[in-house]
């Protein structure tokens, strides 16, 4: 029984018309966010994908192994929370290099705003990685993931 693991909408790539840029510096500009787009795409269609397909067999496995429905829905839980971090993460990317490229002149323009939205994570405000490196958040999320896994065994390795 397949629940519906992640759904987002297609991110489109909209050349960025601007001045104040060389069409060398323009086309470079716009390829790397195509290729951001087309990332980010690409990374919700997995998702999406092989988040439902491992959740299917997740369920499976703990049904045959007596585990309660709980585990399998704080695992779906997680996944999806790592999966919408990594498409928001993609999209405050794109938003913040092409708010940079909207300036009236991108190149000399001061690049402190565009770096604020780029050193914090989406998702992660209310955490203290999200001020720290992308590292910091992911074993953040695990340590979390793993105290949820060991909180669900007394110290004999019995399911409470």
């Amino acid at each position: 029984m397949s629940v519906g693991f992640f759904e987002t909408k297609p991110r489109a790539f909209n050349p960025v018309a601007t001045t104040g840029l060389t069409k060398e510096a323009l086309e470079g500009a716009n390829a790397a966010l195509k290729a951001l787009a087309t990332w980010r795409n690409e990374i919700a269609d997995t998702n999406q994908k092989n988040g439902e397909r491992v959740i299917d067999q997740m369920a499976v496995a703990a049904k045959t192994l007596g585990w309660p429905a709980q585990i399998v829905d704080a695992a779906r839980t997680q996944l999806k929370s790592v999966a919408e971090i990594q498409v928001k993460a993609m999209d405050q990317m794109m938003d913040a290099w092409e708010e940079q490229l909207k300036l009236p002149n991108p190149m000399t323009a001061s690049p402190s705003a565009m770096l604020s939205k780029l050193t914090s994570l989406p998702g992660l405000a209310a955490t203290p990685a999200a001020k720290a490196n992308p590292v910091e958040a992911w074993m953040e999320l695990a340590e979390q993931w793993q105290r949820n896994w060991v909180g669900m065994f007394d110290p004999t390795g019995k399911r409470q």
